[in-house]
């Protein structure tokens, strides 16, 4: 059970007590958005980042998931990539195929990993033509706010500094708001080349879960949910805000631990 289950205008919080228990709520999370989506839609179309958020989906590959979820109408997307070979330890891609992927049936068609053959500014491009043929034929959702795809689940992890998919703090690429996918070139974090939603694609999504974990992102989850001052730069993580979905964060004791007002009740 989570220790706090709060309402933070609009954000929910699932807090617990570890890594392992947060894991498991995460998948039965998943699967149940899967299972609403596809009796709704017929297709479940997700997009994933990277990092530890791998391996904490990875109870899914696991029973009763394993054998539950209807796989055949998964569609996988991401909401950033490294603009690096599909075979290269840095590769998102790569990260999701060896720890999630491989382990269970998803249809190899149904994958949408960027071209790793041509330039960021190319893949971008060529990664939101294909978003776009997929709303045409909707596979994808689209919003009637604002004419963004409308992804049934977008799940995000946050870096320390507070960014989430390869949006960083006080990048100009935070005040795109026509393009789908951009690309940045200059990432504080290596590698520096990078494709990534934008935060009007993000915040157009049915659900979005952003999950973190450890004590060294706890400053971050701090600033990115509580009330902060005026003279304090906004983190991406506080700007992602669904504008008609549902926002959970999923946080461990650790990274919950400087969230003000929050009560650890068993």
């Amino acid at each position: 059970m989570a220790l706090s289950w709060n309402k933070k205008d609009g954000r929910e919080l699932r807090i617990y007590e570890n890594a392992d228990e947060l894991s498991s709520n995460l998948a039965e999370y998943i699967a149940e958005l899967s299972e609403s989506s596809i009796k709704e839609r017929g297709v479940f179309a997700i997009a994933l980042s990277g990092g530890s958020l791998i391996t904490l989906m990875g109870k899914l590959c696991e029973a009763p998931y394993n054998k539950t979820v209807d796989w055949a109408k998964w569609y996988i997307f991401w909401a950033d990539e490294r603009v690096v070979a599909k075979s290269h330890a840095d590769s998102n891609y790569k990260l999701v195929k060896d720890g999630f992927l491989s382990k269970v049936p998803i249809v190899h068609s149904h994958v949408h990993s960027i071209n790793d053959m041509v330039t960021a500014e190319q893949a971008a491009e060529d990664y939101e033509f294909v978003i776009r043929q997929l709303v045409r034929t909707r596979v994808i959702s689209v919003s009637e706010i604002n004419d963004c795809p409308r992804f049934d689940l977008i799940l995000l992890g946050m870096g320390p500094d507070g960014h989430v998919a390869s949006l960083f703090p006080n990048h100009s690429v935070l005040n795109e708001k026509e393009q789908w996918v951009t690309f940045i070139t200059d990432s504080p974090k290596p590698p520096p080349e990078r494709i990534t939603f934008t935060l009007p694609v993000i915040n157009s999504a049915s659900n979005v879960a952003i999950v973190v974990t450890g004590a060294s992102k706890s400053e971050a989850v701090h600033l990115a949910i509580d009330e902060i001052g005026p003279d304090l730069p906004e983190l991406p993580a506080r700007m992602v805000r669904p504008i008609n979905g549902d926002l959970v964060w999923f946080l461990d004791l650790s990274a919950a631990s400087k969230i003000e007002g929050v009560k650890f009740s068993e």
